[in-house]
């Protein structure tokens, strides 16, 4: 598997693995800096469909999708909606 810097995951659009829905742009990654485990994806731009999740918010009101959810990163942050609920 290529590894991909988290730079580049950055702005890219997120997609449900199972509809196909847009959920919005990658922001921003959150991490432990000391062993550099990644835990949520930032959304910015987010449509109706990722308000309807219920997701978890960050102080400035971003939704967060844990980084557990990414099933794949390629043209598009692809997430797996059944591990967000």
């Amino acid at each position: 598997m290529d590894r991909i810097k988290a730079g580049e995951i950055v702005g890219k659009t997120i997609i449900s693995e199972e509809t196909g829905r847009k959920f919005g742009v990658v922001g921003n990654i959150d991490f432990v800096v000391e062993s550099g485990e990644l835990l949520n994806i930032v959304v910015e731009q987010p449509t109706r469909y990722v308000e309807e999740l219920n997701l978890k918010t960050d102080e400035r009101g971003r939704y967060l999708i844990p980084f557990t959810a990414v099933k794949s990163v390629g043209d598009f942050v692809i997430v797996s909606e059944s591990e967000l609920v």
